[in-house]
Formats: structure tokens, C-alpha cells, sequence
């Protein structure tokens, strides 16, 4: 006899309050690596340009480079690429059993670490504007 267990409905987000760090750490991890696969598909778009001819491909890169949105995504790529790399180490470090005990210290120092890049990084892409 199987046994059911009533989650409540999806609508109930007062349940988020609940989640532990590590539960955040879990969901920040899979958010970022969906970006970068949707991320990598633009790329591929992008370089594929370059198959034209090398003037198309710079014509490209330029007009998009001029576009305000594309320089604060760019910010955003990092702000995710940071945190995925960052958390991806807490990660390795659990898997081989070092500092178990400070999981929650170890995800937010990634959050920290990765605000600091962030914040770091707002005057090399939107410097020149």
C-alpha cells in the first residue's frame, strides 16, 4: 500500500521561507546552468556569423556591443557564470567531504564573492557609456 504526502498546492510560496540554504544553493546552481545552456546557444548563434565573412561577423559584434541591454546582460552573464563556477567548488568540496559542517558559510561566501565580481566588473562593460 503506497502512502501519499500532500505538498499543498504550487501556489503556496510562503513555503519558500523554509528553505534552507542549501535549498537556495540548489536552485541558484540549476537557474545558472539553464542561462549559460541558453547563453551557449546565442554564442553559437553569434560566431556563426563569422561563416559570412569576417566583415558581417565584426558588423555584428559591434552593433550589438552598442546596444545598452546587451552590456547589462553582459554583467548578468558574469553575476551567473561567477556564482555557477563558485558554487560548483562548494559543490566538489561536499562530494569529497570537506567542510560539511559549513555548508551554509561556504554558499554565502559564494553570494558574497560573486556580488563583489559583479560590482567589480560594472566599469569594464558599461564604463563607456
Amino acid at each position: 500500500m503506497s502512502q501519499s504526502y500532500d505538498r499543498g498546492l504550487i501556489e503556496d510560496f510562503g513555503r519558500w521561507k523554509e528553505f534552507s540554504a542549501g535549498m537556495w544553493a540548489w536552485i541558484f546552481h540549476k537557474f545558472t546552468g539553464w542561462v549559460l545552456i541558453g547563453y551557449l546557444f546565442t554564442h553559437v548563434a553569434v560566431l556563426s556569423s563569422a561563416t559570412v565573412s569576417g566583415e558581417v561577423y565584426t558588423q555584428t559584434l559591434q552593433s550589438l556591443e552598442s546596444l545598452l541591454v546587451v552590456r547589462v546582460l553582459e554583467v548578468g552573464l558574469l553575476a551567473v557564470a561567477a556564482f555557477h563556477i563558485l558554487n560548483g567548488i562548494r559543490l566538489l568540496f561536499v562530494d569529497l567531504g570537506i567542510g560539511l559542517e559549513a555548508q551554509d558559510k561556504a554558499f554565502y561566501a559564494a553570494m558574497v564573492a560573486t556580488g563583489v565580481i559583479t560590482i567589480a566588473s560594472i566599469p569594464t562593460f558599461l564604463g563607456g557609456i
